[in-house]
């Protein structure tokens, strides 16, 4: 009997096991076709129909509207930080953006390349633990849109509500993307790196208004141009054939457990229970402020720097693996994406109560 860890790696991350079993079955030959999805030609009309009902899918869970298009891309979350001013801007423009942490200042590196990029909300004064007040973001006049991080996986900050602006807003959805309802119509462009939510890594989702389509520079590489891409039906060049197939499957596990409504009540009780263990002790602590929490990505802290490596390791050992905190800031983080179930926050819990009684 394969015995499984519960991985609360931040991405790639754990997948269901569902999932993985119905592909295990289906590894060899999908369908009666006598082949593997793997060994497939993306043009062939098996896949053309996993291509399709992924698509179908998505839209029919995120409630997608007609007059957006879906994209099935490579290259991350990281390919789109330059395919966004390359596709909604012409040479020498200038674009909002909004630095909350680690993935939003990368945004806006790359957006510098490439545009005038305009910061218009820093949180550095709280050390990236708070998100800017709704209401207070102000675009500035001529910005061609506004850029910002829907939820930072390295810091755990998470934005509660979704601004209100008068331009298209684009946001990074990667590792907040089908855990709950999210209003498409109030976005000009979202887009999510696979690996967390939707699927293996090696895929990345692209949800664009069409009116945004057809204005990308003429240096923009075919295989970052929206417009390109949407007329392509993602298949200008070979994609991501196995990922883009896990990815459907994954959907229609969504769709079996009830939906992003049911997600929503799933992920908010996990994250409830995490968030009130560690309020609860005078061991551990979370340095983000409460309204700004991810229900995602939970770093947390102990006393002693030095308990850290003992923590991550005797927690493996307990069957709980991906605790070690970013590179880039040390402490743990535990992610609790979709396919972490409740019984698996509950034996971190457990064994949070045991350390503390141990090193207390």
């Amino acid at each position: 009997m394969t015995v499984r860890v519960y991985n609360f790696s931040a991405g790639p991350a754990t997948m269901p096991l569902e999932v993985l079993e119905r592909a295990q079955s289906e590894l060899l030959d999908w369908r009666g076709s006598g082949m593997s999805v793997m060994e497939m030609s993306h043009r062939s009309k098996e896949f053309v129909s996993i291509a399709a009902e992924a698509e179908a899918r998505l839209r029919s869970l995120l409630g997608v509207p007609d007059d957006y298009a879906v994209l099935f891309l490579q290259g991350g979350a990281t390919g789109q930080f330059a395919a966004v001013p390359l596709n909604l801007t012409p040479a020498g423009a200038s674009a909002a953006y909004v630095s909350t942490g680690s993935w939003s200042k990368k945004a806006i590196a790359e957006g510098r390349k490439y545009l005038d990029v305009q910061v218009v909300a820093d949180e550095k004064a709280s050390n990236y633990a708070t998100v800017p007040a709704e209401g207070s973001l102000e675009v500035p006049e001529g910005a061609a849109y506004l850029h910002y991080t829907l939820n930072e996986t390295i810091g755990g900050v998470e934005f509660p509500y979704v601004p209100q602006v008068d331009v298209p807003l684009v946001t990074d959805a990667s590792s907040t993307i089908l855990s709950r309802p999210l209003d498409v119509s109030k976005f000009g462009v979202i887009y999510a790196g696979a690996q967390k939510n939707l699927g293996p890594a090696g895929l990345t989702l692209v949800v664009v208004r069409k009116d945004l389509l057809g204005q990308a520079r003429p240096e923009t590489p075919s295989v970052l141009d929206w417009s390109a891409m949407a007329e392509a039906d993602s298949m200008l060049n070979t994609p991501p054939t196995l990922a883009w197939y896990l990815v459907g499957l994954v959907l229609e596990w969504v769709e079996q457990q009830g939906g992003l409504e049911s997600m929503a009540e799933r992920n908010r009780a996990k994250a409830e229970l995490l968030y009130g263990a560690i309020d609860a002790s005078d061991f551990y602590s979370n340095p983000v402020a409460p309204a700004a929490r991810s229900w995602m990505n939970v770093p947390f802290l102990v006393p002693d720097p030095a308990l850290e490596k003992p923590f991550v390791a005797q927690a493996a050992e307990a069957g709980l693996s991906g605790l070690g905190g970013h590179r880039s800031v040390g402490g743990m983080r535990a992610s609790l994406y979709n396919a972490m179930p409740l019984e698996g926050v509950q034996a971190l819990v457990d064994f949070m109560t045991d350390f503390e009684k141990q090193n207390g």
